[in-house]
């Protein structure tokens, strides 16, 4: 089911600062007056949902192999698979919105997966 267009411009945003925090970003703000936009410490972050110039080096970055299949849940719609992400084409505007929302997504599982493997070997 398709959000409505506020709904999915908050979501990409959602994701872009979970990314930076995951990426050592602790002050992320987004100022009403720049809606959209987030900062860190006075440096603007990178919409990485939104501008290709910021998501594609997430690919080489992480090594992130990007595969498109049938959709599970829909015989008809295809999906993007990166790892164990998918993300359902016909849930985004087009295509590339919705590949550049799954290497986020799939960028965030990368890191929280290092992260979770950091602090088991820490504390085990």
């Amino acid at each position: 089911m398709r959000m409505s267009d506020e709904e999915y411009f908050r979501s990409c945003v959602s994701k872009e600062r979970q990314l930076a925090h995951l990426l050592g970003c602790h002050n992320v703000e987004e100022f009403y007056e720049n809606a959209g936009s987030l900062w860190d410490n006075g440096r603007q972050l990178p919409k990485w949902t939104r501008d290709w110039q910021a998501c594609g080096p997430l690919i080489a970055t992480y090594e992130l192999a990007i595969t498109y299949k049938q959709s599970p849940s829909d015989p008809h719609g295809k999906a993007i698979h990166i790892g164990d992400t998918v993300v359902h084409i016909s849930d985004h505007p087009n295509k590339e919105r919705a590949l550049m929302f799954a290497i986020v997504k799939a960028t965030i599982a990368h890191l929280e997966h290092a992260r979770h493997h950091k602090q088991h070997a820490l504390h085990g």
